[in-house]
């Protein structure tokens, strides 16, 4: 039979057979990374989506024999740190994924590795601590210690020293902490006026899932959030006993506790599906763990399986009403230009650009889409060893929004726009600021 030489096909991406024995297995780990690393040097086609794909092409072409076989398997692991797991090689460039026969699933392999690494103990200390958003988000946002954490972050002098100690770039560009957390100053209820109408697959209710950063970081966001969908005639409640999504742990390879986030959230989103709701998270990888990810890490589990049907993207949602005529498209303000960049996590979803459709319905916007990656993920961007790299990956999307010649920019995930921003401000010497595209929604209401 003919291997095909590539797949036209939508990626069917395979579940994560990651409580097996051979999961961890290091010399079938090594085995199929060398497999694909040999594929993956013959296509090339992913060398400008992040730095994995330079470092083994590097690796190989450095070595005695031009090809995989030549490269000490001791390197590999060089290519697995590089990877902060966008999917976008897997999901918007990869001819091999499943279907096709040679069943190559880049991002879940170097997933597989990082597992591994985890396993045998193979992973910084900071690495650790870093990705723990719930203990250290909590304790960072109280009264005093919120106020500490961002002088120490403004300051150059104890940024050095934080890149000698820990290992956090002095000029990464790192989130603000509120002394409060959103879940602890709104109501759980933010009723819209009056009754909740149905329509497609949604309900006319949402339980927002605030997540870490909306909680403790970017509460503006989830406040324009529930007065943009109020303003359209949906309820809403606020989660706000649920705990992190887990994808910072997934990144770090820790998949166990991912589990137990899964197992500490389902819970409550069950109560609220039950409760005639459906559920929407402000932050792209919160919207992906529990679309995609969970339900190949858990694909037996009927009910991460129920949570992913009723799980929704904000842009998403809206453009679901809109499509049901539900949607008020009386908008007060214009946006002018409008350079909006695509999360990688919103892109490997597949539901198509519904920010862009839905600003591009607010008169007078024109809406600029930059879908390149933004380089920052959870924490490769703040990391002394990878914030340089980042900033290359960074820079084309930088380039595009001052080609626009913006009067607004952001991106749907606030961390991207925060990088986007960072980049901006160093190439122009003066203040840059993203604005989440729901808050640009708020502002074109006028409300």
């Amino acid at each position: 039979m003919a291997i095909r030489e590539g797949s036209l096909e939508a990626p069917d991406r395979q579940p994560i057979d990651w409580q097996s024995d051979q999961f961890y297995d290091k010399e079938a780990l090594y085995g199929e990374l060398e497999r694909v690393f040999d594929i993956c040097h013959g296509c090339r086609r992913c060398v400008s989506l992040c730095d994995s794909f330079p470092t083994l092409f590097d690796l190989v072409d450095e070595s005695d024999t031009f090809e995989v076989d030549g490269v000490d398997k001791d390197d590999y692991m060089k290519v697995v740190d590089q990877c902060f797991l966008c999917d976008l090689c897997a999901e918007t460039k990869c001819p091999y994924l499943p279907p096709h026969e040679w069943a190559v699933d880049f991002p879940h392999l170097m997933l597989r590795a990082k597992a591994y690494k985890f396993q045998q103990q193979d992973t910084a200390w900071r690495d650790r601590l870093i990705t723990s958003t719930d203990p250290i988000f909590d304790a960072i946002s109280t009264p005093g210690v919120a106020g500490l954490a961002n002088a120490a972050a403004a300051s150059k002098p104890l940024r050095r020293l934080g890149e000698k100690l820990a290992g956090l770039h002095a000029d990464a560009p790192l989130p603000h902490f509120e002394s409060r957390a959103l879940s602890k100053r709104l109501p759980a209820a933010q009723p819209a006026d009056g009754a909740p109408t149905a329509g497609g697959r949604t309900t006319g209710k949402v339980a927002i899932y605030i997540t870490c950063y909306g909680d403790h970081n970017e509460p503006q966001v989830v406040e324009d959030l529930i007065a943009v969908l109020n303003h359209n005639g949906v309820s809403v409640t606020l989660l706000q006993d649920a705990k992190c999504c887990g994808m910072p742990k997934l990144e770090l390879g820790d998949l166990n506790k991912v589990a137990q986030l899964k197992d500490a959230n389902l819970p409550v989103f069950l109560q609220a599906i039950d409760d005639g709701c459906d559920i929407i998270a402000p932050i792209p990888s919160c919207v992906l763990m529990y679309k995609q990810e969970l339900p190949l890490m858990f694909p037996g589990d009927s009910s991460v399986q129920k949570v992913a049907e009723r799980f929704f993207d904000p842009f998403e949602y809206l453009m679901l009403r809109h499509k049901a005529e539900l949607i008020n498209t009386d908008f007060h303000h214009s946006l002018g230009k409008v350079a909006y960049h695509v999360a990688c996590h919103q892109r490997v979803q597949n539901f198509g650009m519904k920010t862009r459709d839905f600003l591009q319905l607010i008169p007078d916007t024109e809406v600029t889409a930059i879908e390149r990656c933004s380089g920052h993920d959870g924490t490769y961007a703040v990391k002394a060893e990878t914030y340089d790299k980042a900033m290359k990956i960074a820079r084309p999307v930088v380039r595009r929004v001052k080609e626009a010649e913006a009067d607004t920019f952001g991106s749907d995930c606030p961390m991207a726009g925060r990088l986007i921003a960072h980049g901006l401000q160093q190439d122009q010497q003066g203040e840059a600021q993203a604005s989440h595209p729901i808050s640009m929604v708020r502002k074109a209401y006028g409300i």
